[in-house]
């Protein structure tokens, strides 16, 4: 694992930073690596959001619906107007 030094931070980030983690029930080290490689992860390029929406929750299934019939054909519309 490597370590890294972050010189001049912000005194108000850290503070941010020192809440974020206390909240969490973290140390501010523990904090800082988790909201880096959260920012970090890169977004696969082969799904979209329909994708990681159907692979988060696929596993739960899915839901049949009963499509009502329509009664009555689709309108001719004059757009010429």
């Amino acid at each position: 694992m490597a370590s890294i030094t972050i010189r001049n931070l912000d005194d108000q980030v850290k503070e941010q930073l020192r809440i974020a983690a206390a909240h969490n029930g973290r140390s501010m080290e523990e904090e800082a690596r988790l909201i880096l490689g959260r920012a970090l992860v890169p977004i696969s390029p082969a799904g979209g959001l329909g994708s990681r929406i159907r692979n988060r929750f696929g596993k739960l299934g899915g839901v049949e619906l009963e499509l009502p019939s329509r009664g009555e054909k689709a309108r001719a519309v004059d757009l010429s107007e």
